[in-house]
């Protein structure tokens, strides 16, 4: 199993990092018109987004959007504090950001000024692949798995809400997964929203 995930996740990789840079920006329009007009996004206060890495979806469009509308924006930050967990920090203009262990960009800010997952209304996560299902195939570092354990032991009050944002053509048949993988409430993709069946 695990080598159809490495073998997966090599190939949508090359694929996204194969897209034009006009290519690229049209699918990050797309997107943020097929999010910004969800019930969910339009009522979620608190929302983590992500800044592209490695050939990712862009958010940047739906971040201005978010910014316009008078939400409060956040980015992950890995904290080594917390067995590899994702904090979240604040994300304005004028956010100075750095670089972290993997070279993806962080706000820099105090551990004072982050925010803990489950104060936030809805997360937007980057993946690799996904299914209509939920199942989402991320780098394989499980940080947005181990951050949002909690949520499998909720039998009410699901809070964050979590979606994917991906390229149309990430979507897969059947994703392989594993028991501790936490599934996503929906997709947001340049062709459209897929909520999970």
């Amino acid at each position: 199993m695990e080598a159809n995930r490495t073998d997966l996740r090599r190939q949508m990789r090359h694929q996204r990092r194969s897209l034009s840079a006009q290519q690229r920006h049209r699918a990050a329009v797309s997107l943020e018109r097929n999010l910004a007009c969800l019930p969910l996004f339009l009522h979620s206060r608190h929302i983590a987004f992500y800044l592209p890495n490695d050939g990712e979806i862009d958010l940047t469009p739906l971040i201005q959007r978010a910014w316009q509308m008078g939400k409060r924006c956040y980015l992950p930050n890995l904290s080594p504090l917390y067995h590899n967990r994702l904090w979240f920090a604040p994300f304005t203009h004028d956010s100075t950001l750095i670089l972290n262990r993997f070279g993806i960009p962080e706000p820099a800010c105090n551990w004072r000024e982050m925010r803990n997952v489950r104060s936030l209304d809805l997360i937007i996560a980057p993946l690799v692949a996904f299914d209509d299902q939920g199942n989402r195939l991320g780098m394989g570092g499980g940080f947005y798995d181990r951050t949002l354990a909690y949520l499998a032991h909720r039998t009410a009050w699901h809070k964050p809400r979590l979606f994917g944002a991906a390229y149309a053509f990430q979507q897969v048949t059947e994703l392989p997964h594993q028991p501790w993988d936490v599934p996503l409430e929906g997709i947001v993709t340049d062709n459209g929203t897929i909520f999970r069946r």
